[in-house]
């Protein structure tokens, strides 16, 4: 690997489901047995640009910080902590303000995408890749895992640190480089040509906490045939469950399955209970680390956390402001 120092972070909407886990998160696990240092983050100032709770968000970004380290995350080789605990963030992306393009951020297709959708879309909304590009650069990150979803965000990271660097003629925000991860993309359960979210209903997605019982239910209820734009020859249901089902760990299973799919002899019952037996197995060890992990535990490596990257983000921000002109005379 070339980079040195890899950043990414992930918003507090709730427990994580399959999609976060086989597209995200189970590849930051993965991450930190590599060279590089690695910084995770609970983003939840990016949470609040789609509406505000105050009385649900913090016990969201509590519950999906013991959810990453249930997954995998260990706070002793990477840095966990959350966004709005280290102020920095938000300074650096008032700062970037001034260095993005209009243009520039009015082309992001994501954000096209959600105030098409939105009754009330906020300047927040707008700026979202702004803050994200503090998040990575303030860290001085050089590597970020994404999906394809996210390359255009971080070509804008890019271009903010490319022309912070000009204009004060020296480099000194890396060139950001984009880390794909694997095309593990699990879809929505009742609408395969759909990504996983939580966002379209209760039957679409398995959240990772969910009993098994449950588990098992929603993926025998999955949609197999009706719909859907074909994959691999296989019909985009079929497909979904197949790829689930060696995301899981079963990856001879899941090619005996496809194969059956494309003689036209597979039995959907038969593919649908190994994919639920795969799954529930797989989460077990992780619902139990859950379960072991104290709010008080929690609490403290999160403390931890948000001290380690105070540490590297606070004389980044010192040279940031001495590099622009501002905070002389304090």
């Amino acid at each position: 690997m070339s980079v040195t120092r890899i950043f990414s972070g992930i918003q507090p909407t709730g427990d994580l489901h399959l999609g976060n886990y086989f597209g995200a998160v189970r590849n930051w696990v993965e991450l930190q047995q590599q060279a590089a240092d690695t910084i995770y983050c609970v983003v939840d100032y990016h949470a609040i640009t789609g509406g505000i709770d105050a009385d649900v968000l913090p016990g969201r970004t509590m519950q999906l910080a013991g959810d990453l380290i249930a997954c995998g995350i260990d706070p002793e080789r990477s840095i966990l902590f959350v966004q709005s605990h280290v102020p920095e963030h938000t300074e650096l992306a008032w700062v970037f303000n001034a260095f993005a393009a209009f243009g520039d951020l009015s082309r992001m297709t994501q954000f096209k995408d959600k105030s098409g959708r939105a009754k009330h879309v906020s300047a927040g909304l707008f700026t979202y890749p702004v803050l994200q590009a503090a998040d990575i650069l303030l860290y001085l990150a050089d590597g970020v895992p994404v999906g394809e979803d996210q390359s255009q965000h971080l070509e804008l990271t890019r271009g903010i640190a490319r022309r912070f660097n000009q204009v004060v003629g020296q480099e000194y925000f890396p060139d950001v480089q984009t880390l794909l991860t694997e095309g593990k993309r699990i879809m929505s359960l009742a609408d395969p040509d759909k990504k996983m979210s939580k966002s379209l209903g209760e039957k679409h997605y398995v959240g990772l906490m969910e009993p098994p019982k449950r588990v098992a239910k929603k993926i025998r209820s999955a949609v197999t045939d009706a719909g859907g734009e074909a994959r691999e020859d296989l019909s985009a249901g079929v497909a979904n469950l197949v790829g689930m089902l060696r995301f899981a760990g079963q990856p001879e299973a899941a090619q005996q399955y496809a194969e059956e799919a494309k003689r036209g002899d597979l039995l959907y019952g038969h593919l649908k209970v190994a994919v639920a037996d795969a799954v529930v197995a797989m989460l077990e060890p992780i619902q139990e680390r859950r379960a072991q992990l104290s709010d008080d535990e929690l609490s403290d490596v999160l403390a931890d956390g948000a001290q380690r990257a105070s540490a590297i983000a606070a004389p980044v921000m010192d040279d940031v402001r001495r590099l622009i002109g501002v905070g002389r005379g304090r």
